[in-house]
């Protein structure tokens, strides 16, 4: 006989085979013993429930600003940055646009020009552009106020995030002549809104800036 695999509680049956090929079933308890423990069904085992999971929150990830420079040794970096920005104010974000260093329109934050409604376009309070030193005795002094206003306003709405698109036109110049302190510069654009984008433009550009950039283009003239 070859038995085969027990399957019931505490062995009281076993399998065999017959030399013949049939599969059997014998009892290893007496009938006495069975009247005594009958056997049972096993008992059904069910896992415990498990705590329902919390819902998913899904949360959109924001798009990340990047702060671009567009430099070169001639006019020209602007005119692709202000047809850039138009195009973003059209689309309903909201644009600042400030040039440093240009005059002749008495603009100042507070008679800044509106296009498409969305886009501040602000130059300083000056009576013509600055072309000299701010330590030059050819400057007035009230040269050097305006254009610390316009810079003033810029870095409140930079740093509010109150817009999406920040231009800032000759701003690296603005540092060179000695109008805009670099450290503040610097300072505030690394502490610009995540999502916030911002572009300089200008012929010159210090090194920091530079290296603070996500993108750097530089337009330079065919051969």
């Amino acid at each position: 006989m070859v038995p085969a695999a027990c399957f019931r509680a505490r062995h009281r049956y076993i399998r065999f085979r017959v030399p013949s090929g049939v599969l059997m079933t014998a009892s290893l308890i007496t009938p006495h013993q069975e009247a005594r423990h009958p056997l049972r069904p096993l008992a059904q085992v069910r896992p415990p429930a498990l705590p329902p999971l919390p819902p998913q929150q899904v949360t959109a990830a924001r798009p990340e600003g990047l702060l671009q420079v567009h430099t070169a040794a001639f006019r020209g970096s602007f005119s692709g940055v202000f047809s850039q920005a138009l195009r973003t104010a059209g689309l309903g974000s909201r644009v600042l646009i400030s040039q440093f260093l240009k005059g002749g329109v008495d603009q100042g934050p507070e008679r800044s020009l509106w296009l498409c409604g969305r886009l501040q376009w602000m130059r300083p309070a000056l009576s013509s552009c600055l072309i000299h030193p701010a330590a030059d005795p050819l400057t007035d002094p009230a040269d050097r106020r305006a254009v610390e206003a316009a810079w003033t306003f810029s870095r409140e709405q930079l740093l509010a995030g109150a817009v999406d698109l920040v231009v800032l036109d000759e701003l690296g110049l603005a540092i060179a002549l000695g109008y805009l302190p670099a450290d503040d510069v610097v300072s505030t654009l690394e502490q610009r809104p995540a999502q916030l984008d911002v572009i300089l433009t200008g012929p010159s550009m210090p090194a920091d800036l530079i290296a603070m950039a996500d993108q750097v283009t530089q337009l330079c003239r065919g051969a």
